[in-house]
């Protein structure tokens, strides 16, 4: 049994006490270090990320934790920033390392696993084999896109066969809401003592325009609906524009809704803070974006006059506490931008201290450099999403 209530908020909890781990590399992966000289780009973030945290067999490493694991996340938002780079060697040593690594082999009857890394005795493996729904779409958008722009079918077959699987594995139908995206396949769905049954969800697993795309590519899928369902469960569980990270949806006899997720309450920050982010790069046409907006824009507001984010937001009380990194700046671009928020400017400037920025103990972490990757390429127009989730670069 995988315990559902890991992922972020467990590797970043120990990242200081990790922080001495990024001087060296493990000893199982010394054979397939970084490349001394990873492939030439103008992107100077995406250079670094290489640099830093993808291996030369293609493994993205999160040095910030004990395990030095690495994720279907990572290797999956890997993917999508080597498209954007138009870097079609890293792009296929990532996902031949994730078939090998999280998939033992192959990934057309099974969905990645989450994590992989160094076990306590001291052996490399997957760590956490239940898979990760974010992911497996990311994963499966990287694949469709990668087919249509450098034109080789076989991806697109790949893509076809994780989108079944999560189709049937990771979608669920919550009584009274429709159709939504479990966070995975198992450990996610509870009974009460009183016959209710509860859904935990989170809602930074479903950017909108990913969901276009896997829309157009796979139209008997689900994925339309879950697009428009992203933005209703947006509205349902923000407060005063603050979303948690974990939401949980209950239905009994008597009452369907929403209600503070029972393992995580009502904190929002390091998943949630990906919601502003999808929510500001979701195309100005797209029928979600004025919800999605509108729920979110008093965050934005809350930003104005404040020299960074704040780490951590409280739904239900509104109480904000600690100072959110460089890299939560750079994920709210986007979503200020689209709000013409004066407070755009600061954290633009805040946000480009990951870039440069020195390696290990208090450097940018993995995560630290995808937010970038994400935030500062978009304001950067080095990527935009058409209306039917197209990567436009």
């Amino acid at each position: 049994m995988t315990n559902p209530a890991r992922r972020r908020y467990v590797t970043y909890a120990c990242a200081l006490g990790a922080s001495a781990l990024t001087a060296t590399w493990p000893t199982e992966t010394r054979a397939h270090a970084p490349s001394v000289t990873p492939p030439a780009s103008p992107w100077p973030l995406y250079r670094q990320f290489l640099e830093r945290f993808v291996q030369a067999d293609g493994r993205v490493i999160d040095y910030s934790t004990p395990t030095l694991q690495s994720t279907s996340e990572g290797q999956s938002y890997g993917m999508v920033f080597a498209l954007v780079a138009d870097d079609r060697d890293t792009f296929d040593r990532l996902w031949r390392w994730s078939v090998a690594h999280l998939g033992d082999g192959r990934l057309d009857d099974k969905l990645p696993a989450w994590q992989w890394g160094r076990r306590d005795d001291g052996t490399w493996g997957v760590l956490d084999r239940n898979p990760a729904a974010d992911a497996d779409l990311w994963f499966a958008f990287a694949l469709a896109e990668a087919a249509r722009l450098w034109h080789a079918p076989a991806y697109a077959d790949a893509a076809r066969a994780l989108l079944r699987l999560v189709a049937a594995q990771e979608v669920a139908t919550l009584p009274g809401f429709g159709p939504m995206l479990l966070p995975g396949p198992a450990g996610f769905i509870d009974s009460g003592p009183d016959g209710s049954r509860s859904w935990r969800l989170n809602p930074s697993y479903l950017p909108v325009p990913v969901l276009r795309r896997l829309a157009a590519f796979d139209p008997p899928g689900p994925w339309g609906s879950l697009a428009a369902q992203a933005a209703r469960l947006i509205r349902a569980v923000s407060r005063a524009g603050i979303v948690p990270d974990w939401s949980a949806y209950r239905a009994g006899a008597r009452r369907r809704g929403f209600v503070r997720d029972p393992v995580k309450g009502d904190l929002s920050s390091y998943d949630a803070v990906r919601v502003y982010l999808w929510a500001g790069m979701t195309p100005g046409q797209d029928s979600t974006r004025g919800a999605m907006m509108q729920a979110l824009l008093p965050n934005a507001a809350r930003l104005a006059g404040r020299a960074a984010p704040p780490e951590k937001m409280y739904a239900e009380s509104g109480k904000v506490e600690g100072i959110g990194p460089p890299a939560f700046s750079a994920a709210l671009l986007p979503f200020l931008s689209a709000a013409g928020s004066p407070a755009l400017a600061a954290q633009w400037a805040r946000a480009r201290e990951i870039v440069g920025a020195p390696s290990g103990p208090g450097g940018p972490t993995y995560y630290d450099t995808v937010l970038g990757l994400f935030g500062l390429g978009f304001m950067e127009g080095r990527y935009r999403f058409s209306a039917s989730g197209h990567l436009d670069r």
